[in-house]
């Protein structure tokens, strides 16, 4: 990230006026960094990025959001426009900018509780075996599904992170602690097919889960964003999230939630479960793991009358 000097007056762009606020210590996360980049940037793609901020509409703000994200989720398209709409409320209280505001009508959208988030542990394993799913979907998404981890945390791991003869891995959490997660036989046999090249030799740095393709200059990421042995960038959540509702009709955060679910199945303890979850609080810990249909159906059993045995 190049020095970010003070910018006053008329005339700041929006490219220069997003560095600023991406060098500000509200994102210093990386996992917060990367969203907030993501969003911004696409944003500022579409608008003209030597535009000046003060000649942006809050009207072309609205048409950009709507753009990009209009048909997205629910989940989706609040993510990017208070992304958004954070960085322009700073250039307006933090810098005084003439800038613009995310308009009325690109209001933040209501995302409906779906009582049936969790995926039933067959349907996780049928897709897992799927033939046609490609290497790294079939390796994330299980990694996803055997660490309950949020898929922001294992997207930005490196090689040099992974503790492969442990099968563990540190994440910096949502709160900027780093803790580690755990994964199990299947990703410990997917991961060493991942991590290698084509001349046989084995990545040792980098992103683990690389782009399909090499950045165009316009839109190169930071240097610890791109594998240094092929020159691919780090696989984005939206690129992820699209893929796994192609070919499963999924969200990324179910296979944790199920992950959580299918352990309050088994009866595992919930002090284990926010241990796996790494939860903090065992009210947000119980909305995951309410018990499955599988676990209610089992339970009903109960009620059943006794069959005679004479």
């Amino acid at each position: 990230m190049p020095k970010i000097t003070a910018l006053r007056g008329e005339g700041v762009s929006l490219a220069a006026a997003a560095h600023a606020f991406l060098a500000t210590p509200r994102t210093a996360n990386p996992n917060t960094h990367r969203a907030y980049a993501s969003a911004i940037d696409r944003t500022i793609d579409v608008l003209g990025r030597d535009r000046p901020l003060a000649d942006v509409t809050d009207a072309e703000i609205g048409a950009a959001l709507t753009e990009l994200w209009g048909r997205c989720a629910p989940a989706t398209w609040n993510r990017n426009r208070a992304a958004v709409a954070s960085w322009l409320l700073w250039c307006q209280t933090k810098k005084h900018w003439a800038a613009p505001s995310v308009p009325a009508e690109a209001e933040r959208r209501k995302e409906s509780t779906d009582e049936t988030r969790a995926v039933a542990k067959t349907t996780i394993h049928r897709l897992l075996s799927r033939r046609d799913i490609p290497l790294r979907e079939k390796t994330l998404w299980r990694m996803l599904y055997e660490t309950a981890a949020r898929a922001a945390e294992i997207l930005a791991l490196n090689v040099e992170d992974l503790d492969l003869e442990h099968r563990r891995a540190p994440v910096r959490s949502k709160g900027g602690a780093v803790e580690w997660v755990y994964w199990e036989t299947g990703t410990a046999h997917l991961l060493p097919r991942l991590l290698r090249l084509p001349d046989g030799s084995t990545r040792t740095h980098g992103p683990v889960f690389l782009s399909e393709r090499r950045p165009v200059p316009a839109r190169r990421p930071a240097a610890a964003d791109i594998c240094p042995h092929t020159g691919r960038a780090r696989l984005g959540y939206d690129r992820a999230r699209v893929l796994l509702d192609k070919y499963a009709g999924l969200d990324l955060h179910q296979l944790r939630h199920s992950a959580a679910t299918h352990l309050g199945d088994a009866e595992i303890p919930l002090q284990l479960i926010m241990g796996k979850t790494r939860h903090k609080n065992p009210r947000t810990a119980m909305r995951y793991v309410k018990p499955g249909a599988e676990a209610i159906a089992k339970v009903t059993e109960v009620l059943a009358p006794r069959h005679r045995t004479h």
